[in-house]
């Protein structure tokens, strides 16, 4: 294998030379540098990143923690991926840098993340991104000052740099629109209470309701989102059975999520109940696969995890290279409202 004394001696210069050619850290006339990079190539020669490493303490190495591989659904499965589509995004914004993604799974078991960190470290990374299934809280072991670290779809509680989906935006706007065709009845089927995501965007629906003047009515509202699906499903039944039951029954369902949405479009149906003519009905995530495969195609709010990865590698980009910001701590993506024909219009004004 070639050395870097071979390739001196090939084109005539001295290993320092050489060295300054590899490195950029000193000035090299053109011709010069074009013996060089001849000699190399006639050589083979490979350079040691590892040398080069210690000798810059610049690896140009981010590590990524997630468990979007080892728990990704199989392809027709009717959910999403948003883990996933959070690295897709990271691996787009990181892929010109320069910058090389190390990314490693957890296996679906966080408590792995820990050893994971430390192996990262030894591996001289110079940013860390740790991604999360959903929207939540987690708690990380400190790393060195000199590694940046950021959060996707988490938060902690230290301050550090995270990015989160906008949800209670995200409802809200979604709501605002509903009202905006002309209902005022709109029932909202959430997510568990103990979910980040449930709470923020509970506060959005009410906040909708509020600027509306239009009263918050909790017959309407009720948590229906439980882990067992067959559990799920008979909640759901019990519940729009009773709201529709009610002397002024809801004419929208929200749900917490399309997946939701999916069950409810069947339950409707079970019961002779045309979507959107005598309900409609919306979801929350835009899993495409869902949200564009039903009939009549569903109104949904994009959960912008692409976007989200996106800017958790330029934060990551700016941290490395230490450039002066005035970024926020915890940074919220809003993703847009996706209008579909599963929400009726009643209002004669329409928003585009």
């Amino acid at each position: 294998m070639a050395t870097i004394y071979d390739v001196a001696r090939l084109a005539g210069v001295s290993p320092k030379t050489v060295s300054r050619v590899l490195n950029g850290d000193g000035p090299v006339g053109g011709k010069t540098r074009d013996l060089v990079e001849s000699a190399m190539a006639q050589l083979g020669y490979v350079p040691s990143n590892a040398a080069r490493m210690m000798r810059s303490n610049h690896s140009g190495l981010v590590g990524l923690i997630t468990g979007a591989i080892s728990m990704s659904p199989e392809p027709n499965q009717p959910a999403g991926l948003p883990e996933l589509f959070i690295v897709q995004g990271i691996q787009k914004a990181l892929s010109e840098s320069g910058i090389t993604l190390m990314i490693a799974d957890t296996g679906g078991a966080v408590e792995r993340a820990v050893p994971l960190v430390d192996t990262f470290l030894r591996h001289r990374v110079e940013g860390l991104i740790y991604v999360a299934e959903y929207h939540q809280r987690v708690s990380l072991p400190r790393v060195p000052e000199s590694v940046s670290l950021v959060l996707a779809n988490c938060y902690d509680d230290i301050g550090t740099t995270s990015i989160l989906p906008d949800d209670q935006r995200g409802q809200q706007e979604l709501v605002t629109r509903i009202i905006a065709a002309g209902h005022s009845r709109i029932a909202y089927l959430t997510l568990r209470s103990g979910v980040e995501a449930g709470q923020l965007r509970t506060a959005g629906y009410r906040d909708a309701l509020a600027a509306a003047g239009i009263p918050y009515d909790s017959r309407i509202v009720a948590a229906c989102d439980l882990p067992d699906r067959e559990a799920e499903t008979r909640l759901l039944v019990k519940n729009i059975d009773r709201m529709l039951r009610l002397p002024d029954p809801p004419t929208v369902l929200c749900c917490g999520t399309d997946k939701m949405a999916l069950e409810v479009y069947g339950i409707l149906r079970s019961r002779g109940t045309k979507v959107p003519e005598e309900v409609s009905v919306a979801g929350y995530d835009n899993y495409r696969v869902i949200a564009e495969q039903l009939y009549p195609q569903l109104t949904t709010v994009d959960l912008p995890y692409r976007a989200m990865g996106e800017r958790a590698a330029q934060r990551i980009l700016a941290m490395i290279s230490n450039e002066k910001r005035n970024d926020p701590a915890v940074e919220r993506i809003a993703g847009p409202v996706c209008w579909r024909a599963s929400v009726k219009e009643l209002s004669a004004s329409r928003i585009n």
